[in-house]
Parts: C-alpha cells; structure tokens; sequence
C-alpha cells in the first residue's frame, strides 16, 4: 500500500474558525498521522497550535476556545519529503516587514533540492527540511501584489501540490496546474471552506460547490471571491486517490471514490475470473473494489481479516523483522471464514510484495485450501516523484518480477492486477489523459 502526502483545510469568515477546522482535520485524519496544526487570524494576530501525533492527542478543547478568529488553515501530515520533526509540523508561519502569513502544503516539490541550494548559496537559512517552506522563502523575495508574487513562485515551482495560504484578511486556496492534487471548495452560510476531499466538508455540514480547477488561485477576503490563473498545463490528476488515499464517501476530480472503486472490482472481475467460494478485501482500502468483484462475479462477500484500528505508525519501520511483526498485530485472520475455503484476495496495490505475502501466509494458516489474489491496479513498476512515498524501483516487486513470478513469491495459486484500459473506464475516462499513471508506465511530466 501507498501513502501520500498531507491533508489541508481552511475556514474564511466565520468565528468559530479553529472549531470548524479542527473538525474537519478529523475529517481527514487518513492522509496523514504523524502531526497536526492549526493557524488562526484573528484580526491581523496569529494564534498557532500544533503537536507530533493524532488530531484527537494535538488538541484540547482548551485549545480550540483559546486560537479565536473569523479565518483558519489546518493540516495533517504524512512526511514524504523532510523528517518527521517539530519543525516540520505545519502550518508554516513566516513574517515579511511586520506582515504573518502562514501555509499548508499537501504536495511535494520535484526539484525542491536544486531551488534550496540556489536559495543557500545566497545566504537565505532555512529552519526546515520540508519542502513547504521554499515556497515561503521564495515568496519574500517577489516584488508586486500578493497574487503576482504567487504567480511568480508557482510558475517556476511547477510542482504537484495543493495550498492554503493565509494573510491577515485574506485566505488563499492553491491548485497546482496539472491539478494532480485535489482541492475542494464549500460553502457554510456566508463561510467559505477548502478541504482536500469532500467528506470534510460534510462533516461540519458545508455545501460542496467545487473543485478549484488546476492552476486556480481562489482569494477570498471580505470583498468576495476571485480567481488568478498559473500557467496552463495538461491535466494529470493523481488516480491513487481513486485507488487508494481518498475516503470511500469523498468526491475527488468530480468523481465519486465509491463508484470508482466500486467499477475498478468490477472491472476486475471481468478480466479475471476464477473458481472459489468467498471474496474477501484486505481491510479497509480495499473493501468496495471487493464488494465489486463479489457482485459481479457473484461470489458472497466475507470478511476474512479483521483490522485493528488501533494500531496507527507506531510499527511502521526500516526493519523488515519488525514490519512483519507490525502485519500481525494489525490484522488478524477468521479462521471461521476461511478454513476450507478457496479464497479470492482483493486488495488496492501491491509494492514491494512483503506485507502482501505475510497476509497470505495469515489467511494459509488460519486453513484456507486456495488463496487467489486480485489487485484493483496496474503493475506499480516506477517509482513516483509528485509526492507519493514509493520506495526506489529496485524495490518494487512488480519492477523485476512477472506477475506469475509475484505469485510464486506470495505463495498463491494466481495471481492478477487490474489492466490499466480497466482501470480508466472504472475512472470514467475513455483515454486517460485526465489521470497520472506515471508510477504504471514511467513517463514523467515535470
């Protein structure tokens, strides 16, 4: 499985601002883990709080009555580029001649190391190793309005991000030009929300109005609203959200992450059919592509793992001996579903194929007599430079291995991945010029 970089939110014009967004960090808490902030403007002052962790371990109650304003922005994070440290916990804040602003980043800059040493070389000192804080460090030394000056950073960033960027007054929502990351738009009343998927939206029961469009800068201040535009570029939307990172009741690039993984089992099912008694997902990603294979294939739908949703990062390590023990503690098998049974394996992905194969051996020895393993995916044969923590090629099995090699290497009986033409009518796109495949096919746009 795959993870991405960050969630983001952001509240215009109403004074329960921090409140609303904390709740909606909890709305999007699955993008990222590892910490958490919020920033609020309460008339030209700054009030931050932010913390290593959980939302729900972050803040207090406490907290949120004492960060007052009529504007917030808030972020979850998920470390792909910069280690997962204090300093690196956004928001960002930064002042310019007396003047905060402060930022929340969900994206990654490809060459962030190249435009940091130029910036170095200068004598500009950063105080962070993330990639969030170029974008600050390079909009101080613009000149012209605050629009123009984004315009000229972004442009010459070309990377794949979405931002929230805060000034006294003024909020501004961010979709770089390809639009590979998602950016929501929603109304409150008079309040206007961002969010990086819908479902944090419903949460505090906003009308989704939608997206902001790639290259859209969307300021709001008490004037209204108004947009700017970057530079154009082709569209190449990030189809793991569909795939994996978005939650099942969001809408992303206009489209219902239900339905879409609801059509990727489908699609699955039609293009590898086989004999057995159950279908059953790895919990939780890839639980609607199963219900999909199931119904079409008419095979009943169990639940063969249970999770253990208690279990966040914590076990997530370098070392392949404790990343096993990490497969036990956090999945468990019925032994009462399996035992017997020729069982079907949905899962979302599969990248260096050792969880995978630790899950199998779960299911083998809880007694099941076939194991089949589908994946709702192409083959992930690249490695990803727009964010997605992907290790190096070298790592991937599908880079060195077919897949009847992979199955060999799993332990199961067969083995198949989701054709990539399956994957884009369950998208529902004909040609797939809308989406990136490029950790599928290895051609790169930046």
């Amino acid at each position: 499985m795959l993870k991405e970089y960050c969630g983001i939110y952001g509240v215009y014009g109403d004074k329960l601002a921090a409140g609303l967004t904390h709740l909606g960090l909890f709305a999007l808490q699955h993008r990222g883990q590892e910490s958490a902030g919020i920033t609020v403007n309460e008339g030209g002052r700054f009030h931050s709080r932010k913390g290593m962790g959980l939302v729900s371990r972050v803040f207090s109650g406490k907290d949120i009555e004492e960060i007052k304003g009529e504007s917030a922005i808030g972020h979850v994070r998920y470390s792909t580029s910069g280690k997962s440290a204090e300093e690196n916990i956004q928001p960002l804040m930064f002042r310019q001649r007396g003047v905060p602003m402060a930022i929340s980043h969900n994206g990654t800059i490809p060459r962030a190391r190249e435009l940091r040493d130029e910036l170095e070389s200068e004598g500009i000192i950063f105080t962070t190793s993330g990639d969030s804080e170029l974008i600050l460090q390079m909009y101080a030394r613009q000149k012209g309005t605050r629009e123009e000056r984004l315009i000229k950073v972004l442009n010459r960033l070309k990377g794949a991000f979405s931002l929230l960027i805060l000034f006294p007054g003024e909020l501004y929502a961010v979709r770089d030009a390809m639009g590979y990351r998602p950016l929501v738009m929603g109304k409150k009343g008079k309040t206007v929300l961002f969010a990086s998927e819908t479902c944090a939206l419903d949460l505090v029961g906003a009308q989704y109005e939608r997206e902001v469009k790639p290259g859209e800068i969307v300021r709001v201040n008490k004037d209204g609203r108004e947009s700017f535009f970057l530079e154009k570029s082709d569209t190449r939307q990030c189809v793991f959200e569909l795939i994996y990172f978005a939650r099942p009741d969001s809408f992303v690039f206009g489209e219902s992450v239900y339905q879409a993984r609801l059509n990727m089992g489908r699609r699955l099912a039609m293009e590898a059919p086989v004999k057995s008694d159950l279908v059953m997902p790895i919990p939780d990603s890839a639980n609607i592509q199963a219900l999909g294979y199931a119904r079409q294939s008419g095979i009943p739908l169990e639940f063969g793992l249970l999770r253990n949703h208690y279990i966040g990062r914590t076990f997530i390590s370098p070392r392949q001996e404790t990343r096993d023990l990490g497969v036990r503690i956090k999945h468990s098998p019925i032994r009462k579903a399996v035992r017997g049974k020729r069982v079907v394996i949905i899962d979302d992905s599969i990248v260096r194929g050792t969880t995978s194969r630790k899950l199998v051996e779960l299911i083998k020895n809880a007694g099941a007599k076939e194991i089949h393993m589908r994946i709702s995916s192409p083959p992930i044969k690249h490695s990803c430079y727009y964010g997605l923590d992907t290790p190096d090629k070298k790592d991937l099995i599908a880079a060195s291995k077919t897949p009847a090699e992979t199955a060999d290497f799993l332990k199961v009986s067969t083995l198949h991945y989701l054709s990539r033409e399956g994957l884009e009518r369950a998208c529902r796109t004909s040609t797939g010029g809308g989406y990136c495949f490029s950790c599928f096919s290895g051609k790169y746009d930046l």
